[in-house]
């Protein structure tokens, strides 16, 4: 097996089991007096069992396997072709040269093999197998539907041309690794490495009609998100006002409606302010637009980190790129806590208004502020009953709204939190 003459597609994530199971395809007809070679293969087998239960995939593992390695791998040819779809040039027959190979790895006979072993095995996990009903470990169904489709696909190409198309249309739709198929990422430090881009494999699937009221405020966030994604000229978001008025969850909302036309998110904490550049540039050159998500963003005065932040939004020297903004959430409109001490300090100084300056100059940079204040009564109890509607309780009017009167003063107030908390008690309360 010509795995080795692979070019564009050498060090895969995962890439372990082919190498093993190519060793195995190119001495599996020798004497395995040890046991050695057949040890090997139960081993790749349990591999793949592990690596397909864990992703929820079914059908044929060996053709999801190779999918899987195709659909995640980074490199010339399938970063590319996320941008632009087919290309043209050398890099082209260079990548029909590896797609030649892994034809040959998709149409691999394993009879002489298993008969070689002493073993049927393989064929459990390479004729239609079926994945745990309810497996709570599947990391995403959206990605594991995808790839068990395009393995199907590809298993039913006639020639490597029709298995290099189908792979580059692939790219095309819905990209290439963890920034294409993935909607939303974390920022990690791994023991002894960088700043890494992690995906989240679970995220609340709000949608902006799940967010009753707040119209003008939901508008603004979206005719700025849909000019993003559209290419043309967008502003950073600051979301701010009361607690539980929903200001997140319209954020993660507009991710949810605007994943397909490749938006992403990448969630930024506080103490990672520092990795900024480091994360801008390994997403600058993709064919995405990234949000940099900074939920509940404030400084306290000792705090410094939004002389930082105030840099890499807008003052550095390297222009931030194009595909790059950042959305956050506060409860305070100027994010810099303030108090009369201030005041009684600045009195003392001889340039008052350059201090007042330096700490509203990091609200200036986000060129779009959204208000999002608590609904009054009224408000509160249109929330109520359409969340109720929509989550099919039948309670009369008046006694919902009386009994969400109850709820909201004893738990927080007038919110859409609390509206969503109080229609979760009633649908958790035994029949």
């Amino acid at each position: 097996m010509r795995t080795s003459e692979l070019i564009l597609y050498r060090n895969m994530e995962h890439g372990q089991i082919l190498k093993d199971m190519t060793y195995l395809m190119e001495h599996h007809a020798l004497v395995d007096l040890d046991g050695s070679l057949r040890e090997l293969l139960f081993q790749c087998m349990n591999e793949l069992l592990e690596l397909s239960a864990s992703h929820g995939f079914e059908g044929n593992l060996w053709h999801t396997y190779l999918t899987f390695l195709l659909a995640n791998d980074e490199n010339a040819y399938s970063t590319a072709c996320e941008i632009v779809g087919e290309v043209q040039g050398s890099v082209n027959a260079i990548a029909l040269h590896d797609f030649t190979v892994f034809k040959e790895l998709f149409d691999y006979d394993f009879a002489l093999m298993e008969e070689a072993l002493g073993t049927n095995c393989l064929t459990i996990l390479l004729n239609g197998y079926k994945n745990v009903e309810g497996n709570g470990k599947v990391f995403n169904k959206r990605i594991r539907d995808r790839i068990c489709d395009l393995a199907k696909a590809l298993g039913e190409c006639g020639d490597a041309a029709e298995f290099k198309d189908c792979m580059t249309q692939f790219y095309k739709e819905f990209g290439v690794g963890k920034l294409g198929l993935h909607k939303a990422f974390r920022v990690e430090h791994p023991e002894g490495g960088g700043v890494t881009i992690a995906p989240i494999t679970n995220i609340a699937h709000v949608h902006l009609d799940d967010l009753v009221g707040y119209e003008i405020a939901k508008k603004k966030l979206i005719d700025n998100t849909e000019a993003f994604v559209q290419g043309r000229r967008a502003n950073n978001c600051l979301l701010y006002g009361d607690a539980g008025t929903g200001k997140s969850s319209s954020i993660k909302a507009v991710l949810n409606q605007y994943y397909d036309q490749g938006l992403r998110m990448i969630e930024v904490y506080k103490h990672q302010f520092q990795d900024l550049n480091d994360i801008i540039a390994q997403i600058k050159n993709r064919n995405y637009k990234f949000i940099i998500y900074m939920d509940d963003l404030s400084f306290e005065e000792f705090e410094i980190e939004y002389k930082y932040l105030k840099a890499v939004i807008e003052g550095g020297l390297e222009k931030k790129p194009n595909n790059v903004l950042i959305y956050a959430t506060s409860n305070r409109r100027h994010l810099i806590r303030e108090t009369f001490r201030d005041k009684t300090d600045r009195d003392e100084e001889l340039h008052t208004n350059d201090t007042v300056q330096e700490k509203l100059s990091l609200v200036a940079r986000f060129g779009v502020t959204i208000y999002y204040g608590s609904p009054d009564k009224k408000e509160f109890g249109q929330i109520v009953t359409t969340l109720a509607r929509n989550h099919g309780i039948t309670m009369p009017e008046d006694e919902l709204l009386l009994e969400a009167n109850k709820w909201e003063i004893a738990h927080g107030g007038l919110s859409g939190r609390t509206a969503q908390q109080f229609i979760d008690y009633l649908l958790g309360r035994p029949e």
